[in-house]
């Protein structure tokens, strides 16, 4: 729920442009300290098993934004958009704009952006508006919003309201570090870093066949839309209130999502890579697939942030079983239930499962919930009966809290002790994930993997491609020798910046770059290898572990 508005109930004045001083203001000397992005991620902290309260994110520093503020006092009462705006100003971030927008060039909104921090809002906006020397629509652009529709035609003074936001987020973003910019400068990070804490998304898997949720036409939650499963948005599979309504609407889409692979890629494998070396403090993992484990990532340096399928439990008894005991009536589109439950029944002498509808009933959707019983009206000449309980894998739905290792590993162990933080194969757009980044401190440097860029988070060096590529060029140059099949020996990458940026990079594998066969089939033998001996053993322990929780 979106908090009160700010600055209601206040006094506005009609905006009028500040006179620029008879003498040249100091300028201010570029800053160096970042700044902090602002959330509302709280967490709790936890000490000897007693809740103490929550801990707040560093807020932003102040004063650039009440400077910010004053401008938005300046604008006239015909103006009363502020709330307009805060609403909408998601809709209408951009990373590229049409040809109709008059928008900055990139190189324009990457010098502005840098001097906003460098001379602070109220000079920024003496230089650029005041003067007249662009105007705050196409200032917005540089700033990554398009200009809305409803206010096409009004004076330049309607924009002010919604630059000022603009700006006021781009102030509250953790700040560049501009010493890091290379790739060479990504391999140095890697080879020098001792804690990394390396947070990775669906991205990280679909090169396996396994598909993500939010890319166009191969997302999942498009092929959702597709299914006509009487939903108003795709996420609502996954939302706790919905499954414990109708549980057979996630389980009509399980088997899709169901992990159906002992391999892993060489993302997975880079990790590993990583844990081998002793460098990997933690990794938060937003993928329910589990194959983390088939690659060998020990449960005490995973986080999974949305759980995963190596579990089940059953939605009435609580009653928790190996993730694999459910696969069968997965696979069959079948709703599984709680064995203890059903057991518990035939004790009683009551048949566990769920009656047949008359034929006549066909057209009534069925009531499911989670009290044990069918709660159809006894119109269809049926009778309610017990049930057992059906069984949910261990994967957090939307209005699920998060795991509690989540919140404690974060504030109590790894805020303190990393020293490199790598992003890799997910947008951050799932709150309180995509909080991570900004809750860590913001002078330890950032990189970001994936295949386009997201314009929410400033990190020091962004590597766009596919995972495995990218990470295998980070491997080869500093001089580890990732073997996976899927990645071809003496793999050649073209490399260039995207334009407009200094560490922006856009990375792509040369076409003659093919899997080497013989390679293929070594690692494979390896991977079961893997399966049936020492790794299963960290596989073994992570389920032991979650099913004794």
């Amino acid at each position: 729920m979106r908090g009160a508005k700010q600055g209601a109930g206040r006094v506005r004045r009609p905006y009028t442009k500040r006179a620029r001083p008879q003498q040249q203001q100091q300028q201010q000397p570029p800053r160096h300290e970042p700044t902090t992005a602002p959330h509302h991620f709280h967490v709790t902290e936890v000490i000897d098993d007693q809740q103490v309260g929550h801990l707040p994110l560093p807020q932003p520093i102040g004063g650039d934004v009440s400077e910010l503020q004053d401008r938005v006092n300046d604008l006239g009462d015909s103006w009363e958009t502020e709330s307009i705006f805060e609403d909408i100003i998601d809709d209408l971030t951009h990373d590229t704009f049409p040809p109709e927008v008059d928008a900055c060039t990139t190189e324009q909104s990457v010098s502005f952006r840098q001097q906003l921090r460098a001379i602070g809002p109220d000079e920024f906006c003496h230089v650029h508006i005041d003067s007249g020397a662009i105007t705050a629509k196409k200032l917005l652009t540089a700033f990554g919003i398009r200009p809305p529709d409803f206010l096409e035609g009004r004076p330049d003074e309607a924009y002010l309201g919604l630059l000022t936001l603009a700006m006021t987020r781009e102030l509250t973003k953790r700040a560049k570090i501009m010493t890091y910019n290379s790739i060479d400068d990504a391999v140095y990070l890697l080879k020098k870093s001792r804690n990394i804490v390396v947070l990775t998304g669906a991205g990280i898997s679909t090169s396996l066949g396994i598909p993500d949720f939010r890319s166009k036409e191969t997302g999942l939650y498009s092929q959702l839309e597709k299914l006509g499963l009487g939903i108003n948005d795709p996420q609502e599979v996954f939302n706790i209130d919905v499954f414990r309504d109708d549980p057979t609407i996630f389980y009509t889409v399980a088997k899709d999502i169901l992990p159906a692979t002992q391999k892993f890629s060489p993302t997975h494998a880079f990790i590993a890579m990583l844990q081998e070396q002793g460098k990997l403090l933690t990794n938060y993992s937003q993928n329910i697939d589990n194959i983390e484990a088939n690659a060998g990532i020990m449960p005490e340096k995973l986080v999974q942030c949305h759980g995963s399928f190596a579990t089940a439990s059953c939605q009435r008894c609580g009653h928790k079983v190996r993730g694999d005991t459910i696969f069968d009536d997965i696979k069959a589109g079948k709703i599984p239930r709680c064995g203890k439950c059903i057991a518990a029944l035939r004790a009683k002498g009551i048949g566990p499962l769920k009656r047949k509808r008359s034929s006549n009933s066909t057209s009534k959707k069925s009531r499911r919930n989670f009290d044990g019983f069918d709660d159809d009206d006894d119109d269809d000449g049926t009778y309610d009966v017990p049930q057992a309980g059906v069984m949910k894998p261990d994967i957090t739905f939307f209005g699920e809290p998060l795991p509690d290792e989540f919140s404690k590993r974060l504030v109590k162990h790894d805020r303190n002790l990393v020293d490199l933080v790598i992003v890799i194969g997910t947008s951050l757009k799932v709150a309180p994930v995509s909080e991570v980044v900004p809750f860590l401190p913001a002078h330890i440097p950032q990189i970001y993997i994936s295949r386009t860029p997201v314009s929410h988070i400033n990190f020091d060096i962004d590597l766009l491609g596919d995972c495995d590529v990218v990470v295998a060029e980070l491997c080869r140059r500093a001089g580890w020798d990732l073997k996976h099949p899927m990645v071809p020996p003496n793999q050649k990458v073209n490399i260039a910046l995207e334009r407009g940026y200094k560490s922006r990079h856009i990375i792509s594998p040369t076409k003659e770059s093919k899997p080497d066969p013989q390679l293929t089939a070594q690692v494979n033998e390896t991977q079961q290898v893997k399966k049936r001996g020492g790794r299963n053993s960290s596989s073994r322990k992570s389920e032991s572990l979650a099913i004794a929780a």
